[in-house]
C-alpha cells in the first residue's frame, strides 16, 4: 500500500509541470501603439506632400502629359485617389474574413517588405484598370475626393481597436500573398508616397509649364 501512494505521487509529480505549464505566447494581432503612430503618420505626411505638390498647379500644369504614354499630374493623383478606395475596400473585406490561424506565419514579414518594395519605383508595375484615372475631372474634384477618402482612413486608423493582423486577404499579385488587414491599411500611404514621388518627376519634366 504504501509502494503505490509513492508510485501516485511519482505520478502526479511527473505530470504536474506538464498540466500546469504555460502554453507558447502568440504575438497579440492588435496594432501596437507604434505601428498605429507610424501608419497614422504615413497617412498625415503622405496626404500634405500630395496637396502641397497639387493644390496651386494651374489647368495647364495639372494636364500637362510628358508624353502621350505617361500620367500627368491630373491622371496621378486621381489614380491616388481612386486607390484609396480601393484599399481600404480590401481592409474591410479583410476583416470580414474569419481570423486566420496562421496569420502569423503567413503574414509576419510582410509590412516590412511593404515599406521597402512599394516607396521604391525601381520597379513599374500596372495599375488595375478598375483605378486607371481617367483625366477628366477637374482638380477640384480629385482633391475632395480624395480628402474625403484620407479623412476616413484616417479616423480608422486612429480608433479601431480591432485585432487587425489575424484577419487577412490574398493580393491579386502573387508577389505580395496573403497580407493582413494591417497591411492593407500601411499600403494605402506607401502607395501615395510612390506617386508622390511620380507626381514630383513631371513636375521636374522641362516640357513643365511654368505657369
Amino acid at each position: 500500500m504504501k509502494l503505490l501512494a509513492i508510485a501516485i505521487l511519482f505520478t502526479v509529480i511527473c505530470w504536474a509541470p506538464v498540466v500546469g505549464s504555460a502554453q507558447p505566447n502568440t504575438t497579440d494581432p492588435h496594432m501596437t501603439a507604434e505601428e498605429r503612430g507610424k501608419v497614422i503618420k504615413l497617412l498625415l505626411d503622405s496626404q500634405k506632400e500630395l496637396l502641397d505638390a497639387t493644390e496651386s498647379l494651374s489647368d495647364a500644369q495639372w494636364f500637362y502629359k510628358p508624353s502621350p504614354f505617361s500620367w500627368s499630374v491630373g491622371q496621378t493623383a486621381e489614380h491616388i485617389m481612386l486607390a484609396e478606395g480601393l484599399l481600404f475596400s480590401a481592409v474591410e473585406r479583410a476583416l470580414a474574413q474569419k481570423p486566420n490561424p496562421d496569420w502569423e506565419s503567413k503574414t509576419a514579414p510582410k509590412s516590412e517588405f511593404l515599406e521597402r518594395v512599394l516607396v521604391s519605383r525601381a520597379r513599374r508595375a500596372q495599375a488595375p484598370e478598375l483605378i486607371w484615372p481617367t483625366g477628366k475631372l477637374t482638380k477640384a474634384e480629385v482633391l475632395g475626393r480624395f480628402k474625403e477618402a484620407r479623412a476616413k482612413t484616417l479616423k480608422f486608423a486612429q480608433e479601431t481597436d480591432v485585432a487587425l493582423k489575424e484577419h487577412t486577404l490574398d493580393h491579386p499579385f502573387p508577389v505580395f500573398g496573403t497580407l493582413n488587414a494591417y497591411d492593407w491599411l500601411i499600403y494605402i500611404p506607401l502607395h501615395n508616397i510612390r506617386h508622390n514621388q511620380q507626381i514630383a518627376a513631371v513636375k521636374a519634366n522641362a516640357g513643365f509649364p511654368q505657369k
